[in-house]
């Protein structure tokens, strides 16, 4: 049975947080909808969690997602979830059609969004001034670390970093996202933040962040409407990862406004 590419809802609105879809498929043990607001991870970004409440009041936790290759994004149930079985035989019959609410912990995806956003500002500060090309990065509710292959880092750069990184969050500047042909983004080498890794492309086109006036990169994840709502940022902690590789811990103080968010 072939299953149609999930139309992903983040990536026109970040903010997206529930979304009504129809089920297409179950299989070994996650579903996939004709449309979805659950970021698949990838980039750094770890995946949503959430639920899926179908309209004959059937309530389904969702513990990860992801992508496969055809672009379907398949939404895994806890393992407790004793539904998932009988949904497995109403596909064989080709049934499958039942409509849900699909929701996010979107205090979660926000906590995310924020640490998301502040590593572009970082990444794009340490390449100007240091040279320094992304290598990796792991992103968190709590705290985050991202990987430079940079030659000298000292405890000096670590407070400049810092201070400029702040500084710009300071401007409220607004965040929107664009998408190019996948040939055009070859060509834009100031796209780039890393030098081995290839962007993301759908149906030939490669999606592009910008922060106003500051900064624009190819990415597929999810960002703030504003570099205010990020909140305040420090570095905690740095390491040696190799010789010309240094990874960074980094922090974020939440705006005023945020809410707590569940680990």
């Amino acid at each position: 049975m072939s299953i149609p590419a999930t139309e992903r809802l983040y990536l026109e609105d970040d903010h997206a947080d529930t979304a009504v879809a129809t089920l297409l498929a179950v299989r070994d043990g996650a579903l996939a909808f004709d449309r979805s607001c659950f970021y698949p991870g990838g980039g750094g970004q770890p995946p949503d969690r959430g639920h899926a409440l179908f309209d004959d009041g059937a309530r389904i936790a969702i513990a990860s997602a992801h992508a496969d290759g055809d672009g379907v994004v398949w939404h895994a149930a806890e393992a407790d979830e004793g539904a998932l079985p009988a949904e497995g035989a109403r596909l064989a019959e080709g049934r499958v059609d039942r409509r849900a609410t699909l929701a996010i912990d979107a205090a979660r995806r926000a906590a995310l969004t924020r640490h998301h956003t502040v590593l572009h500002v970082l990444n794009t500060i340490v390449l100007r001034r240091l040279g320094g090309w992304l290598t990796g990065a792991q992103i968190g509710v709590d705290t985050s670390r991202v990987d430079f292959k940079v030659e000298r880092f000292t405890p000096a750069d670590c407070a400049a970093l810092a201070d400029e990184v702040n500084a710009v969050l300071a401007t409220d500047r607004r965040l929107r996202s664009f998408s190019l042909p996948a040939d055009e983004f070859e060509r834009r080498t100031d796209l780039r933040r890393t030098l081995d890794a290839k962007p993301p492309v759908w149906n030939g086109r490669v999606r592009v962040v910008e922060i106003e006036g500051f900064d624009a990169q190819a990415c597929g994840g999810t960002h703030v409407a504003s570099t205010s709502a990020v909140g305040r940022f420090a570095i905690v902690r740095t390491e040696n990862k190799g010789r010309i590789n240094k990874r960074l811990y980094v922090r974020l103080d939440p705006p005023a406004e945020a809410s707590a968010v569940t680990p």
